[in-house]
């Protein structure tokens, strides 16, 4: 998905063409560096049937992990109709071939014996694929981005890392991580999505803070693009104070909009927002855990409550 460059650059697949940095060696996982004028994606080195390493973008707002054309000719698989998946993006959905997969590591992520959707280039932003959320069930993912390193570990229960600001979340039964947050007063959910570079808002949200936007000004809108080639329009705006867990997020843009994938995670309905890299890339380390349900901040930009 990708916003207008003229409003701001490529959001996702998303991502604003970070800078490239191979990882030292065959095993060591890395996060492509974060700088204020743009987004930088979170990027792991991954084994497929025994091949690689490869790059792929750990997206927890996907529920599939993907596979480009490319990487799919690399590993000598011939993309498939007869087991097609339906990707679902924010603007729409689309029907992609699948490959099979016999092995996929990436860290303690390891997936055996499935089938991965077949995406073209253009959404994969230069990577190689996608490794969704799917592929996360009691991992914890730990983004070092000052030192440019990610790993992906399996925690005991109840460890938490030390300095850090620790938020509950939910995890749902299609893989995704939700956080409650409250935006100007407005009790709402929020996605955890490193694969989106800007935070977007539904229009139930936008509703809910009609009262808090400037009424003088004229509403700035955008096209949001998405997986499905279809066209998205969106209302630009800066959200009020956003309280997460004992943090305050200041100043966020927000892409408000009657997009596709809140109506796919049955979240239309209720003020819900996707927290993408713009606010999750500008933290000092970052750490996402499915197994204890916690989300961990450290030298964050944000206020604490």
């Amino acid at each position: 998905m990708k916003i207008r460059p003229s409003i701001w650059l490529l959001l996702l697949m998303f991502a604003a063409a970070a800078q490239s940095t191979e990882p030292p060696d065959d095993t060591t996982l890395f996060a492509s560096p974060t700088r204020k004028d743009r987004i930088g994606r979170i990027l792991v080195p991954v084994t497929i049937n025994g091949q690689g390493p490869f790059r792929l973008i750990v997206d927890t707002g996907a529920s599939y992990s993907t596979v480009s054309p490319e990487l799919a000719q690399t590993l000598g698989l011939e993309a498939s109709d007869e087991f097609p998946f339906i990707v679902n993006g924010v603007t729409g959905s689309v029907r992609a071939p699948s490959v099979p997969i016999e092995s996929l590591d990436a860290g303690d992520v390891q997936l055996r014996s499935v089938r991965l959707p077949v995406i073209r280039p253009s959404i994969m932003a230069g990577a190689d694929g996608i490794l969704g959320a799917a592929g996360f069930k009691d991992q914890r993912i730990m983004v070092e981005f000052a030192r440019n390193r990610v790993t992906i570990t399996r925690p005991r229960v109840g460890a938490a890392p030390r300095g850090f600001q620790r938020v509950h979340a939910t995890v749902l039964e299609n893989g995704l991580m939700t956080v409650a947050v409250t935006v100007g007063g407005v009790r709402a959910t929020a996605v955890i999505d490193t694969g989106a570079e800007r935070s977007l808002g539904n229009q139930a949200l936008r509703d809910a803070l009609r009262n808090w936007q400037n009424r003088k000004k004229l509403p700035l809108f955008t096209d949001v693009f998405g997986t499905s080639g279809e066209v998205a329009r969106g209302e630009h705006g800066l959200a009020p104070i956003i309280i997460l867990g004992p943090l305050k997020l200041l100043d966020v843009d927000l892409i408000y909009g009657d997009f596709n994938i809140f109506e796919i995670w049955k979240m239309r309905d209720r003020p819900a927002m996707i927290l993408g890299m713009d606010v999750l890339g500008t933290v000092r380390s970052l750490g996402i855990d499915f197994r204890n349900r916690e989300l961990y901040f450290e030298g964050a930009y944000l206020g604490t409550g």
